[in-house]
């Protein structure tokens, strides 16, 4: 299928995407990151956790009237599943708390929910191509909350990058 391109509502889509991801990275870089840094992991991640509990609002791309008819398949259904399972690893994540396999509980639902926020970028843009309009009342997702939760991935993976140098360094140096 030739990806849809309607200037009328691309223009304005791709402007609010641009400008939520400025946004959301002015407020994540200036007051969540210099707060999170200081913390473990597990506390540092725990509210990032709790903000993606609310991924089961990307259902909503799969609910006729919220979304156009228009809306194809091949975006709704990747977008509103892969949200759900995010919400499911974020779960586990928060489960494990600070036990054994925390670690990878975080960085499971970390490199699912980034890929799968960017494989949906990926679908509506290259892949099966989505006019904007077909989003309907679901358009404050992918300009307000998609921007949102990839800074936050962004910031679990320098965590988990961070206090994975400190740990090994800190083993190379102990030994």
């Amino acid at each position: 299928m030739e990806p849809v391109r309607n200037l009328a509502t691309l223009i304005p889509f791709a402007a609010s995407i641009t400008l939520g991801i400025l946004g959301w990275g002015a407020v994540c870089l200036n007051y969540v990151w210099p707060r999170m840094r200081e913390l473990p992991l597990q506390a540092a991640v725990r509210p990032i956790l709790h903000l993606h509990l609310f991924r089961f609002i990307g259902l909503a791309f799969i609910v006729p009237g919220v979304v156009g008819p228009g809306l194809a398949a091949g975006f709704a259904a990747p977008a509103a599943y892969g949200d759900l399972t995010a919400l499911v690893l974020a779960w586990v994540a928060l489960l494990m708390g600070s036990g054994r396999y925390s670690r990878v509980a975080i960085w499971a639902f970390s490199l699912w929910g980034s890929a799968d926020l960017l494989f949906a970028f990926y679908q509506g843009v290259i892949g099966v191509g989505i006019d904007p309009a077909s989003l309907g009342a679901a358009w404050f997702i992918p300009t307000v909350g998609v921007p949102l939760l990839l800074w936050t991935h962004v910031m679990v993976f320098a965590m988990l990058l961070r206090t994975s140098r400190s740990a090994s360094l800190l083993a190379s140096v102990a030994q």
